[in-house]
C-alpha cells in the first residue's frame, strides 16, 4: 500500500472537513486521500476473483461498458475481490484506489455492493447520466471516469437502515417502486419497508380474497389538501388506485435483493384497515358497508378496526398471511398497530365476554390481546411481527420487536423489557412533513427540517445499544400525490438519514454535510432527479405576547447566513433592514418578506408571508 499511495491525508476527527476529500455519503468509517488519480477508460478490464454470479453481475452493472477479463493484470485495471479484511464485518468492505490501479475487497457480496456504490460516487457526476457507459476514447469520456487516489474501510454503525413508502395514501407504480430502491440503496439502505395498505387502499393482490383489490384497491379520484377533499358520493366512480399483482411483488422483491435491500411488507391493523372493511364488512363490529374515503375525515366516525372478539377476523388474517410470507422471504412481517381507535370496540357485544373470559380490564388490553394472537399467526408463518410502538399498550406480544414513531419513548419502554427495536421518531425521521418554512413549502403538517434529520440519534443513553437494530426515514403519502414530489419530500433529509445510520457518530459535522449535499444536487440533476432546497430558506417564528403585540423571529438552518427583511410592501435585498434580533410586527403593516445571503448572495427563496398567517402562527 505503501508504494501507490503518497502523501496521505487521514481522516481526523473532529477536523476532517478541512481535509480536501471528496463528497462522499455517507461518510465512511475511515478514508484517507492520496496523491494522484486513477481514470476509468474503455480500455481498462474487470478482474472480478470470485465465481459468484451475483458479484460478478453486481460489478458489471456499477460499471457499465467495461469488459470483465479475470486474467487481467491489477496494474491500470480494477480488480474486485471477495476474501476477509482485518475488523470489517459482512457488509463493510476496503477500497484502494491509486494512480495504477483499483482494488475492492469485501468478506461478503453486501461488502462489494457498498463499495461500488462508494466508487460510483467517487466518479464525477456525469456517472449519473441515464444510460452512461465507459465506451469510446474521447477526452469528454476519460475526463468522466477520474477518480482522486483514495484508501477506504467502511461498514455500518447499524444493521437496520430502512426507508418506508407508503403506496395506500398515493398509488405509485412498479417501475417506481424500484427506482425508489435503486435509489436508497446507492445510499446504503438496506431495508425497503412497504406500506401495502391502509384505509386508503389495498394495494397487494391476495388471491384466497379477491375482493381486496377488486373493491379495497379503488377510491373516488381527489386532489388538495388531505382534509379539505370530498367524501365520496354514492354511485360515484372509483376510478382512482391500484395494486401490484403477485408476480409483480416478486418481481420487486428480486430487484431489491440484488441490491441488498431486504423488503418488508406491512399490513397495517387492527386499525387503518377501511379499505379492507370495504370489500369485507363483516370484519368490523357493525358489519357496516361503509366507502373508501379519500380522506381523514372519517376517523372516529366510521369503524376502520377490524373486530378482535370473533375468530372469523383471525381467519381472515391467516389468510392474508399466508399468501404473505410466500412473497416475500425476508424474516418480517410489520403489521401496524398504529391508531386504532378502540371507541366502537367498547360499543361491541362481542368484546364484553371476551373481555371477562380472558381477564381484560379496559380497550388497551384488548388490543394486546389481538397483537398476541397476530404474532401466533405470523410466526406460524416462519416469520417475525414488527409494530408501531401502539403495540406495547395493554401489554407487549412476547416476541415483538417495536419501531418507535411517536418519540423514543415507545423505543425505551420496549428495550427495557428486552425487546429489539427499530428507532423513527416523527421529529427526525418522518419525511413527509415541511422540511422549511411552511409559506415556501407545498401543504403538510408539522416540520422536519434537514437538521432535524441530521441531528438524529438512535440510541438513547439508558437502554442497551444491542437491542436497537437502527432507524429508518418514512414516506407518508397523503400530502405526496406524485412520484416526482415523493423525491422532492425524501431528498435530501434522506442522505442526512443514511450518515446518521451508516457512519460512526463522532464524524457528525454539520457544515461538512452540507457541503456534501451540494456536491450531490449535481450529480442528480444529471440523474434528473428531484430535491429540496429549503435548507436555505430563512424560517419564522412568532410570539405573541400578552399584551397582543405580534414579535417576530427570523432563523436559518446554516451558520454565517445574513437575514433581510421587509414590512412596508417592498422587495427585500441586501440593502434593506438587517435582521438583528426579535422585532415587534408594526401596527398596520399587512405583510412580512424575509431573504437570506451567504457571502453577500442570495440563496433560498423569499418568504412572504401575510400578517393574517402571522397571527394564525402566534395563536
Amino acid at each position: 500500500m505503501k508504494a501507490i499511495l503518497f502523501g496521505l491525508l487521514t481522516l481526523s476527527l473532529p477536523t476532517f472537513a478541512q481535509l480536501p476529500l471528496p463528497a462522499l455519503i455517507p461518510q465512511p468509517q475511515s478514508i484517507q486521500a492520496g496523491t494522484g488519480q486513477f481514470t476509468i477508460t474503455a480500455k481498462t478490464q474487470l478482474a472480478v476473483l470470485t465465481p459468484v454470479a451475483e458479484v460478478r453481475q453486481m460489478v458489471q452493472t456499477s460499471l457499465p461498458g467495461l469488459r470483465i477479463n479475470d486474467l487481467a493484470k491489477p496494474a491500470n485495471n480494477i480488480t474486485v475481490r471477495l476474501a476477509p479484511v482485518a475488523n470489517i464485518g459482512r457488509e463493510g468492505y476496503e477500497l484502494v484506489v491509486s494512480p495504477t490501479g483499483i482494488r475492492l475487497t469485501a468478506p461478503e457480496a453486501a461488502g462489494i455492493f457498498y463499495g461500488l456504490q462508494t466508487l460510483r460516487q467517487l466518479l464525477p457526476a456525469e456517472r449519473e447520466r441515464p444510460g452512461f457507459r465507459f465506451t469510446g476514447t474521447s477526452v469528454t469520456t476519460s475526463k468522466n471516469g477520474i477518480i482522486p487516489a483514495v484508501v477506504i474501510r467502511d461498514q455500518p454503525r447499524f444493521g437496520w437502515r430502512g426507508m418506508m413508502l407508503d403506496v395506500s395514501r398515493s398509488f405509485f407504480t412498479k417501475e417506481y417502486v424500484k427506482q425508489f430502491i435503486d435509489l436508497m440503496a446507492r445510499y446504503k439502505y438496506n431495508v425497503f419497508h412497504w406500506h401495502l395498505t391502509d384505509d386508503q387502499g389495498w394495494r397487494i393482490e391476495i388471491k384466497s380474497l379477491p375482493r381486496l383489490t377488486q373493491v379495497g384497491a379503488w377510491r373516488a379520484p381527489r386532489t388538495g389538501r388531505w382534509n379539505n377533499r370530498e367524501n365520496p358520493v354514492p354511485g360515484e366512480t372509483q376510478s382512482y388506485g391500484g395494486f401490484y399483482t403477485q408476480d409483480e411483488i416478486r418481481e420487486v422483491v428480486q430487484y431489491a435483493a440484488e441490491r441488498q435491500v431486504m423488503v418488508v411488507p406491512e399490513i397495517d391493523m387492527p386499525g387503518h384497515m377501511l379499505a379492507a372493511i370495504a370489500a369485507y364488512p363483516n370484519l368490523t363490529c357493525s358489519g357496516k358497508v361503509v366507502p373508501i374515503y379519500p380522506n381523514g375525515k372519517f376517523y372516529k366516525l366510521e369503524d376502520n378496526t377490524l373486530n378482535p372478539c370473533n375468530d372469523s377476523t383471525y381467519l381472515f388474517i391467516d389468510k392474508v398471511f399466508t399468501e404473505i410470507a410466500q412473497l416475500f422471504p425476508g424474516p418480517y412481517i410489520h403489521v401496524g398497530g398504529d391508531e386504532a381507535f378502540k371507541g366502537f370496540w367498547e360499543q361491541c357485544a362481542a368484546c364484553k365476554p371476551l373481555m371477562a373470559a380472558n381477564g381484560l380490564k379496559n380497550v388497551e388490553e384488548i388490543q394486546s390481546y389481538f397483537i398476541r394472537r397476530v404474532e401466533k399467526i405470523v410466526q406460524s408463518k416462519g416469520k417475525r411481527l414488527i409494530g408501531w410502538d401502539e403495540i406495547l399498550e395493554g401489554g407487549l406480544a412476547p416476541n415483538a420487536t417495536v419501531m418507535s414513531w411517536r418519540g423514543m419513548n415507545g423505543g425505551i419502554a420496549a428495550a427495557k423489557q428486552g425487546h429489539p427495536v427499530i428507532m423513527t421518531p416523527f421529529q427526525n425521521c418522518y419525511v413527509d412533513l415541511y422540511q422549511g418554512d411552511p409559506s415556501a413549502e407545498p401543504s403538510t403538517y408539522g416540520i422536519c427540517r434537514l437538521s432535524n434529520s441530521y441531528a438524529f440519534e438512535p440510541v438513547p443513553d439508558s437502554v442497551r445499544t444491542e437491542l436497537i437494530l437502527g432507524g429508518q426515514a418514512n414516506l407518508w403519502t397523503e400530502s405526496v400525490p406524485t412520484s416526482r414530489h415523493a423525491e422532492y419530500m425524501v431528498w435530501p433529509r434522506a442522505f442526512a438519514i443514511a450518515e446518521v445510520l451508516w457512519s460512526p457518530k463522532n464524524t457528525r459535522n454539520w457544515p461538512d454535510f452540507v457541503r456534501r449535499v451540494e456536491s450531490h444536487f449535481s450529480r442528480f440533476d444529471v440523474a434528473g432527479i428531484n430535491y429540496s432546497r429549503s435548507y436555505l430558506n430563512p424560517y419564522v417564528t412568532v410570539q405573541k405576547q400578552t399584551t397582543g403585540i405580534v414579535e417576530i423571529l427570523l432563523n436559518h438552518e446554516l451558520a454565517g447566513i445574513d437575514l433581510f427583511y421587509t414590512t412596508d410592501n417592498t422587495l427585500p435585498d441586501a440593502m434593506s433592514p438587517k435582521y438583528m434580533q426579535p422585532f415587534v410586527f408594526p401596527k398596520g403593516a399587512d405583510r412580512l418578506r424575509v431573504v437570506a445571503y451567504r457571502d453577500g448572495k442570495p440563496i433560498g427563496r423569499m418568504l412572504d408571508i401575510p400578517f393574517t398567517d402571522l397571527a394564525t402562527r402566534a395563536r
